[in-house]
């Protein structure tokens, strides 16, 4: 990993905030990095103090008034640079998300290819930003709506993705004119300093304000100066939705504008009609992969009774081919939790699920030379009602509840019989069902997919979920508009 640091330019002991190359000195209190791979320490980032978090927001503001009046095509060919910097260095961010983070190399380089994807599209969107044009009442008058830049854009990003997500906010502020402020998650913080330095970088070779992108490193303190600022009138926000609660009432409270991407608790329906083999891939991906730490991870799994065995089975014979290890390894499929309280959160779970319904596959703690960090769990199948208070919670890990169904529209009021709405999925090869599914009457969720998984996005589409997920809208479609102010002219 030494060499994966000196390949991005990263040294072990690191200031953790920065105004583009004009990094702040270690005055707050040292985050240590911990990867869940190994349990070994990476380095250690400084967090910013009161003092350099000022510093750096005014460092913004004046960035913006330079950015704003650049061109939206030459604010989407910085962009495009950025894009083409992350293709160079794909592959050592991609082994370092997967070493900080515990995910599978393969969704490392995935998720660096996210980045790359949003840059895209941003590079074309810098040339569509369009209104509209309207007949006046008044003669001899033109009316028309435009969109401005917000100013500084706040975003809270989470663990799981510890850059995709800041790209899909930051590509498209950025070439709507805004400038960003970033405060990852405290415990990835080396993959946010890796993507500081390359954009910086960027904007130094041309000649453009190191202010236009910002890192503050930091814990929950940093989160609230940023949402409680008034300077920050737009808040995009990754998390709990515990987290989402804070974070919405403290910025509407200053009238603030907020992008909040949530809790999920995402089922797939099987039908009768269904091709189970494509269904089995579909669901031990998305219930296992990134050992279910995805806000569209399958959490349950809402089976037709004439079916019901024969999928369980197969998802038994599935689950002991599953390989679990260094997520380095390509030949394994699973990697670590993020850390030990994950490890606590998962064993606690396991316990209120013995008490409320019965274990298809058992889950536990690996032990051995292999799973020394500590944070490498079993991935585990239970049959629960719906109804219960463990399947409404999300948890974090890879657990999947069982349930049975006999009507299509009791299959679906149990899919939205839980109260987040982010990610919903449905196999079958009838086209009744999945219009249904689809239809005003079908799933309540943000995203809802037929014949393939919960979990993952595409670029192209708007990002996001309702009820307790939030509301938000990130990455394609018309979500740029979030981040610029609407006039009537």
């Amino acid at each position: 990993m030494e060499n994966i640091l000196n390949n991005l330019n990263i040294e072990p002991k690191h200031s953790g905030s920065s105004s583009g190359l004009n990094w702040m000195d270690l005055g707050g209190e040292l985050i240590t990095s911990c990867s869940p791979v190994d349990g070994k320490i990476i380095g250690e980032v400084g967090s910013s103090t009161r003092q350099q978090y000022d510093s750096i927001m005014d460092c913004a503001l004046e960035a913006f008034k330079v950015w704003r009046m650049v061109p939206a095509p030459k604010r989407g060919e910085i962009v495009r640079q950025f894009g083409e910097e992350l293709r160079k260095n794909k592959s050592n961010l991609g082994k370092l998300v997967s070493y900080e983070m515990g995910k599978s190399y393969q969704e490392g380089l995935g998720e660096v290819q996210e980045m790359i994807d949003i840059c895209d599209f941003a590079v074309g969107l810098s040339r569509q930003l369009s209104g509209i044009t309207l007949h006046s009442e008044r003669s001899q008058h033109r009316m028309y709506e435009q969109y401005h830049p917000l100013g500084v854009v706040g975003i809270i990003s989470a663990f799981n993705f510890p850059v995709a997500v800041w790209a899909w906010n930051a590509a498209l502020a950025w070439v709507c004119g805004d400038v960003c402020v970033w405060k990852p998650s405290e415990k990835t913080p080396f993959c946010a300093v890796a993507c500081q330095k390359i954009m910086a970088n960027v904007l130094k070779n041309n000649d453009l304000p190191e202010g236009v992108c910002c890192l503050i490193n930091g814990d929950y303190q940093v989160g609230e100066w940023l949402t409680g600022d008034g300077r920050v009138p737009l808040i995009s926000a990754t998390g709990s939705t515990r987290m989402g609660r804070i974070v919405g009432a403290t910025v509407a409270e200053r009238f603030g504008k907020s992008i909040l991407e949530l809790g999920g608790n995402n089922a797939m329906i099987i039908t009768p009609d269904a091709d189970l083999n494509i269904a089995t891939v579909g669901v031990v991906f998305g219930a296992v992969g990134t050992a279910g730490q995805r806000c569209t991870t399958t959490r349950r799994l809402i089976i037709h009774e004439s079916i019901y065995n024969t999928v369980k089975e197969n998802l038994i014979k599935a689950y002991a081919q599953i390989k679990i290890g260094n997520p380095l390894d390509e030949n394994n499929h699973m990697g670590p939790l993020i850390d030990q309280d994950a490890v606590k959160m998962y064993l606690s779970a396991i316990d209120k699920i013995k008490s409320s319904g019965v274990v298809v596959v058992e889950g536990g703690v690996l032990s051995g030379d292999d799973y020394s960090s500590g944070c490498y769990v079993k991935p585990m199948i239970a049959e629960v009602d719906n109804d219960k208070e463990i399947v409404q919670t999300e948890t974090f890990a890879p657990i999947l509840y069982l349930m049975k169904y006999n009507s299509i529209q009791e299959a679906i009021d149990l899919q939205n019989g839980v109260p987040q709405g982010l990610s919903s999925a449905i196999m079958t090869n009838s086209v009744r069902e999945a219009e249904g599914f689809l239809s005003h009457a079908g799933s309540d969720c943000g995203i809802a997919n037929v014949n393939i998984g919960t979990s993952g996005a595409e670029i192209g589409g708007a990002f996001g979920g309702e009820k307790e997920t939030g509301g938000g809208r990130e990455s394609g479609s018309d979500a740029w508009k979030a981040y610029m102010r609407r006039q009537t002219n």
